[in-house]
């Protein structure tokens, strides 16, 4: 018997993501009563629109997304992202995940989570500062052993208050390497450390380097 577990926000009408970013617009294109002049008396159908940042909810960065010759959503290879073996690094408490929480770990091919429990505040201004990020050094390490795809549920896997000091190292290394990112994750507490597979596939849209995704894990 096999358990789905979502890891995704739920997108909705007027909701923040990340600061300074717009929010979505959802709405309806064509509705149930208007459809019936179509399609006859009792014949309905609902088509809805939405207008977003492709920075909105759960969503994955490919390398195109840092890089200008990297690939974008239409390039990225599905075994890093579907079906994935995963492990869940519990890293609560720790503001700056550095690479030692990777000590006894095996990465190699697969999906590594971190866990930080920074997830629970989406969607209050809390969510907004003081979040968890990994350090530099754990995006190289991350490489280094072949890390199939990397995600948080923080508001962003880098610092984002001027601490790095040379912008957003963690992006760099990971997509410089061709390693999708996948960032606001939610429910993280309800994996085990491993054990699991995760997917979070975008759509095939092209240039574009990041997309909302519907994340979740299968445990068998």
């Amino acid at each position: 018997m096999t358990r789905h577990i979502d890891l995704s926000h739920v997108v909705h009408d007027g909701m923040q993501t990340y600061p300074g970013l717009p929010a979505p617009t959802v709405f309806e294109h064509l509705g149930r009563e208007a459809a019936e002049q179509f399609y006859g008396p009792g014949v309905t159908f609902q088509i809805g629109m939405i207008t977003m940042c492709s920075n909105t909810g759960t969503y994955i960065d490919v390398p195109f997304h840092r890089f200008a010759d990297g690939h974008d959503l239409v390039g990225l290879p599905l075994e890093r992202v579907s079906h994935v073996p995963g492990v869940c690094i519990d890293c609560r408490g720790v503001q700056v995940i550095g690479p030692e929480v990777l000590d006894g770990v095996s990465v190699e091919e697969r999906a590594v989570l971190f866990f930080t429990g920074h997830g629970d505040s989406f969607g209050t201004p809390e969510y907004f500062v003081d979040h968890p990020h990994l350090a530099a050094d754990t995006a190289a390490l991350l490489v280094e052993r072949g890390a199939a795809v990397v995600g948080i549920d923080s508001l962003n896997i880098d610092a984002t208050d001027g601490s790095a000091g040379d912008g957003r190292p963690v992006h760099t290394t990971l997509l410089r390497a061709g390693v999708p990112i996948v960032e606001h994750l939610t429910g993280l507490a309800e994996l085990p450390a491993d054990g699991f597979t995760f997917t979070a596939v975008p759509p095939k849209v092209e240039g574009m380097g990041t997309f909302t995704v519907r994340a979740h894990a299968v445990l068998s």
